[in-house]
């Protein structure tokens, strides 16, 4: 664009130096004049391009955005379900921690019962066995004495 103007004023002082006559200077006048207009043009159209591509730039931006936005969405939503799934398998090993220590619990409970009833029958047992033992010792005790007499 510089080029353009800088060209122009040159064209401009060239032709201001060497022609001398005033039809001369009207047509350097008019040259100079659409010279200028040339300029504006390349103004306006180098405007043009410089908004096009500001324009293009900002939808290639909006658009980066909006992809980023729905990456970071569907990267949050899969920690979100990585955390419930994660907070679903901690529910499942608690009920199964809680139901191995309730059936551990119950097994102590009968295992304790089991214990008692052997304890009572032992002692069922014992006194039973001492009994006989007592009647055994009876009987022995009169065959003894229908033997000596």
């Amino acid at each position: 664009m510089k080029k353009v103007i800088l060209s122009s004023m040159l064209m401009l002082a060239a032709s201001i130096s060497f022609v001398s006559c005033r039809e001369t200077a009207e047509k350097a006048k008019e040259a100079t004049e659409q010279a200028a207009d040339a300029a504006d043009t390349a103004i306006d159209n180098a405007g043009d391009a410089v908004d096009n591509v500001a324009n293009t730039a900002g939808d290639a931006l909006d658009k980066a955005g909006d992809a980023a936005g729905n990456v970071i969405d569907k990267a949050g939503e899969t920690v979100d379900s990585a955390k419930d799934a994660a907070g679903n398998v901690i529910d499942k090993a608690g009920e199964t921690v809680d139901s191995v220590k309730d059936a551990a619990g119950n097994a102590i409970d009968k295992t304790k019962e089991g214990a008692e009833n052997i304890k009572e029958g032992a002692k069922k047992l014992g006194k039973d066995a001492k009994g006989a033992l007592d009647k055994t010792k009876e009987k022995a005790t009169e065959i003894k004495n229908t033997i000596k007499n």
